[in-house]
This record gives C-alpha cells, structure tokens and sequence, in this order.
C-alpha cells in the first residue's frame, strides 16, 4: 500500500483534500501576523472563553480532585476527544481550541496544510504503550513481525512508537503490513484477527488480557517511548491575544494537574480507574504502577530535537514530507509548564 493512501484512509475524502494542496510544499500556513513576536498578555480579558479537550473527562477530575485554583476564563466546552486525527478535525471545524496529544499529531496537521503550534511540553521517560498480539499467536517479540499484519495510525503517537520499534528490530516497512486504522478501532481488530499486532496504551492491556489472555493472546514489552506529551492550538487561536491569555493561564493548571494525580495513585485508581473505567482496583494499580512521573522541562531544545526526528522518521518512511519542526513551538509558552510545580518535576 502507498504511504499517501494512509491519509485517505484515516481522514476521509476532505481531509485528505486538503492534506493533498498541503503537502504540495511540505508546509504548512505561516504565522504572517506577528502574534509569536507580541508578549503574552498579563490578564486574561473578561468574557474570554477556550473550548478544551479532556478525553474521559481526565482533566476535570483533575482539577476537581486537585481543588486547583478556578481558571480565569470560561471554558464553553470540555471536548470529549483524544485521538489525533479527531483533534485535528475538530480544530478544522472551530469546535475546539486547545487539546492534548503526543507529538505525532502536529506533524500530521502541518502535513496536511494546517497551521498549528505546540504551548507546552511534558516529558515521558517510560513506555506507556505495549505491544498486544491477536489470539493464539505465536509472535513473542518485535523481531518477529515480519511478516505480520500490524495495527497503525499515521496520526496517532501509536503509530510513531511502531515505527520506532521496527527500525529498533531492524525490519523495512516493506517487510511487514501497515493497516491503517485509528487507535479506537486496535481492540476489534485484535479480537477479530484483522491484524496481528497492535499498540495499547497501558491502561487497556489489563482488560485485554483478562479476556483474551487464556486464548493466547499476550503483551510484548519493549523500551520504546513516546518522549512527549504536549498542549497545541490552530494558529488562529494563538493570534487572539485574549484566547493567548487563556491559554497561558491554563498550562500551569494542565502541569499541577498531572503532579497531584501522581503524587495521589490511590485516589486516582479509585476514582478515575475504577468508577470511570470500569478496571477492578487490582487491575487500576497495575496501570498506575506503570505510570510516568511528569517532568515539565523549562527549555524545550530536546523536544524539538525528539520532534524533529520523529518528522524524520515519517519521512523517511513516505508518510509525510521532510521539513524543520522548529516552526511548529510557540516559544512564548515555553517556561510556564516548569514554573507551576516544583523542582523535581522540572527537566
């Protein structure tokens, strides 16, 4: 399969409508107003309102349970969404204005031609994805996917951390088979034995394996990390000075809100695991056991390098067109992640 179908594949006809005019140049739209060179705002305006993700409402819970400080600013939508593919849609659509990813999805959308920027950086130094196998396999590590039909998502850090561990097991993409599909469809594809091998984030491989594990079904850990978790907005958003504002003041509730669901795994696991996600606590302390300690670094020069070679790595791979992602950080924001907790959670 030709590395261009998996736009089509994965964000329907317009989408890869505009993906098309977009990669002509390999660039996405310049930021032509200015708005990275203005000075953040002070104060956020009154009747300031930002329209946020919070995938499984991991946010709210986190600032309820945090008792963080109210924002200052209205947030008219908290957006149940997390895959990449799905964010950059939305930011297509106006119906959302700042969201969560990995690093993978603001290479997809610059790709296609839309113009976003990374506002804050978090560092992960742990796997948090694992490799499931289908029923009855007999693959036992990542050597042996060649061959293999394997689950991918050219948007989604799941399909960054693939490529990652087959250039690890020195295997060519031409080796294996790459069927695209996005991360909420890798659980049907395992249990139907569409493909072979699919990246689960940890928090699902509990419930996979306690139904599928007495069929053969297994887990293949690896080293291979996805190093960044990371806030990012449209372009458009960037140059209101006063959704700017709102932004800055919510990466220092994003970062506080990271550090107490990790320095409180028990409340977490109960409240979060166990009533929202339907894990036994056994099974949430097993996940929570796996958890990154968050590290907000107050300079960003090896996330772009991170980001950088990721583009690379896409590149090399015929997935997107080669470019310098330096133009994808919003370096206005770059210390305020670091400077809202304390030492030990900075890089």
């Amino acid at each position: 399969m030709h590395r261009r179908v998996f736009l089509t594949s994965l964000l329907g006809a317009s989408a890869a409508a505009a993906g098309v005019s977009g990669c002509a140049n390999g660039s996405a739209a310049a930021d032509t107003s200015g708005a990275a060179a203005r000075p953040l705002a002070d104060r956020v305006p009154a009747g300031t309102s930002l329209k946020i993700a919070s995938y499984q409402g991991v946010q709210q819970l986190q600032f309820r349970l945090a008792k963080l400080p109210r924002l200052p600013f209205k947030v008219s939508d908290w957006v149940n969404i997390g895959a990449g593919p799905d964010v950059i849609n939305a930011f297509r659509a106006h119906s959302l204005d700042l969201a969560a990813n990995a690093g993978i999805p603001p290479i997809q959308a610059h790709y296609q031609g839309f113009a976003a920027k990374i506002v804050a950086i978090g560092i992960t130094r742990k796997p948090v994805y694992l490799f499931a196998t289908k029923p009855g396999s007999d693959i036992r590590g990542p050597e042996d996917f060649r061959g293999k039909k394997l689950a991918f998502s050219q948007g989604q850090a799941q399909g960054v951390v693939l490529l990652r561990a087959l250039k690890r097991a020195g295997l060519s993409y031409d080796e294996v088979t790459l069927v695209p599909l996005t991360s909420n469809q890798f659980l049907t594809a395992l249990q139907s034995g569409q493909v072979d091998i699919a990246p689960l984030a940890n928090s699902q491989v509990p419930a996979y394996l306690k139904q599928y594990a007495g069929r053969g079904a297994r887990v293949i850990r690896t080293d291979v990390v996805d190093l960044l978790s990371l806030l990012w907005a449209p372009q458009p958003v960037l140059d209101d000075p006063a959704k700017a504002a709102a932004i800055a003041a919510y990466i220092p509730q994003w970062a506080r809100g990271q550090v107490w669901q990790y320095e409180h795994p028990d409340v977490w696991n109960e409240e979060f695991y166990v009533k929202t996600q339907n894990l036994s606590l056994e099974q949430a302390e097993s996940v929570t056991a796996l958890a990154n300690k968050p590290l907000f670094p107050p300079r960003w020069d090896e996330a772009v390098a991170w980001e950088q070679e990721t583009a690379d790595l896409l590149a090399e791979g015929g997935f997107v067109k080669k470019f310098d992602v330096s133009s994808l950080f919003d370096h206005r924001f770059e210390a305020l992640a670091a400077r809202a907790v304390p030492e030990e959670y900075r890089k």
